[in-house]
């Protein structure tokens, strides 16, 4: 049987910090000895590699400029990870060929909806100018990634209902920034244009009589 809610859950998480979702996967497996669990995910190999890049992100998500170039970067890797982890996962079930395939695009896909909800909030977030909000919202993800993901291993299903109700206010909160960085931008626009305009018509001569 295909474990849909871990593949979802799973890959969400990895829609906002693969590297994280992998690290805590394979440490459960590891030392927690679950079943569900890929052994790939327990290799210290794989470990290692996840928590040296978990590193760098936990850095990178508190510096504004580079947490929106590491999320560019990241647009197709994430999707990548989530679906490679649902192609394991499903493996470890002993799910058929179509099962397998069905969960690379679960995993990929639920990966992929984070990862650009994750990206539009936090450009909305990385434009404030003081750094504490920033800090604040990639400290909120990193532990909503791991709390998630722990959850998902011994309750997947309540894990998969508050990560579809987390991406869906996720979704609001990305049009509402949306919309109110569009209306900036405009007013700034407009401001702009009325400047130059202004700054052309103190340059007309005045009329001579």
């Amino acid at each position: 049987m295909l474990p849909v809610s871990l593949i979802f859950t799973s890959g969400a998480a990895s829609g906002v910090n693969c590297y994280a979702a992998v690290l805590v996967l394979g440490l459960l497996g590891r030392f927690g000895h679950i079943a569900a669990i890929p052994q790939v995910l327990e290799r210290p190999q794989v470990l290692a590699a996840a928590a040296v890049l978990y590193f760098g992100q936990f850095v990178v998500g508190k510096i504004p400029m580079l947490d929106s170039v590491w999320d560019v970067v990241h647009t197709a890797l994430r999707p990548v990870v989530g679906g490679a982890v649902g192609v394991v996962v499903a493996q470890q079930a002993h799910a058929s060929s179509a099962a397998v395939i069905a969960a690379a695009a679960l995993g990929g896909g639920s990966a992929l909806a984070a990862h650009v909800v994750k990206s539009g909030v936090r450009v909305g977030v990385n434009a404030s100018p003081e750094p504490f909000s920033n800090i604040v919202a990639s400290l909120l993800e990193d532990a909503g990634v791991v709390g998630l993901v722990s959850f998902a291993v011994f309750h997947p299903v309540p894990a998969a209902i508050i990560a579809a109700v987390a991406l869906a206010v996720g979704i609001v909160v990305f049009a509402l920034l949306a919309s109110r960085m569009r209306r900036a931008w405009r007013r700034r626009r407009e401001a702009r244009l009325q400047g130059s305009s202004g700054g052309l018509m103190t340059g007309v001569p005045a009329p001579q009589r």
